[in-house]
């Protein structure tokens, strides 16, 4: 009896997270590993680590059994998975790692399936650290029979791999995540800049924080690693980034009947910092605009 053929993956965007995700796939699958981005060091950056470089979004399709992106937003979802129409096989699995409204992965799901190819919706949460580690929260819409396709495959990158319902659902549950987030980090810059203007050092205000029922993965992580520093890099995940994500979670609670009023708030901050020329900087650096009053 011999064993099965390997699986050909492929994967589609090596940016800030899909570079280190791809990493992770070529490191733990006993099969080809293609790899494609217009960025010629980012795909460098994946080749080095033993994925094989693909030509184009075409050449991929045509080679893999499943293919991964991880892609800006909605809009290149659908574009990258147009071209993948016309030349992936019947029966191939696309994996969708990005963030996307629920309408437009539901919208991929339609079209793929035309073809005669399934479509998972799987954003990932957790920082770029994760990505590299392979310690990712994956959030999954799928059937349950794509999801046990699925699930061993998005275990290479995560650590927590959870069906969260039908295809969109695990959008769903991103924009939720992302959202709660973005006004969490809003709320605590504002309540840094009270506390240091009072006379409480920042630093003492985040470790007493972090003791007590405000504690949070934001305060840990936001707070104490990008705000109390004042370390805003550029190339990690602007305010441009948010305001897309805010935007697919005010829309989808619109249609749901639920007025999005602190989103909408919280997108205001975010806004302000694309205005002021810092949209480009990782985005607790709001945390700036509420010290200049803007």
């Amino acid at each position: 009896m011999t064993n099965a053929t390997p699986l050909t993956i492929g994967f589609i965007g090596l940016g800030a997270m899909g570079g280190g995700m791809c990493r992770n796939v070529v490191r733990k699958h006993d099969g080809p590993v293609y790899a494609f981005d217009m960025n010629a060091t980012a795909l460098a950056a994946v080749t080095s680590a033993g994925a094989l470089a693909g030509a184009s979004v075409a050449e991929i399709a045509q080679i893999a059994d499943v293919i991964f992106l991880s892609l800006p937003g909605g809009k290149q979802v659908a574009q990258v998975c147009e071209t993948i129409a016309g030349h992936i096989h019947k029966g191939a699995l696309v994996i969708d790692l990005s963030t996307t409204g629920v309408d437009e992965a539901r919208g991929v799901h339609a079209s793929l399936a035309q073809h005669g190819v399934d479509f998972v919706d799987a954003p990932v949460a957790r920082a770029r650290a994760a990505a590299e580690a392979g310690t990712l929260s994956i959030m999954v819409g799928a059937s349950e029979t794509l999801f046990a396709r699925a699930e061993p495959l998005l275990r290479y990158m995560g650590t927590d791999v959870t069906r969260c319902g039908e295809v969109g659902c695990g959008q769903v549950v991103k924009l939720v995540n992302n959202t709660l987030l973005f006004e969490h980090v809003a709320a605590l810059a504002e309540m840094m800049v009270v506390a240091e203007r009072a006379g409480v050092s920042n630093q003492t205000l985040l470790d007493v924080l972090a003791t007590g029922s405000a504690d949070s993965f934001a305060l840990r992580n936001h707070g104490m690693k990008a705000m109390l520093p004042r370390s805003f890099p550029e190339k990690a995940f602007p305010s441009t980034y948010v305001l897309k994500d805010l935007g697919y979670a005010i829309a989808l609670a619109e249609e749901m009947g639920v007025p999005p009023r602190l989103p909408k708030l919280a997108a205001e901050y975010y806004q302000t910092a694309v205005d002021a020329g810092i949209g480009e900087q990782y985005f607790p650096g709001i945390i700036q605009i509420v010290e200049d009053h803007r």
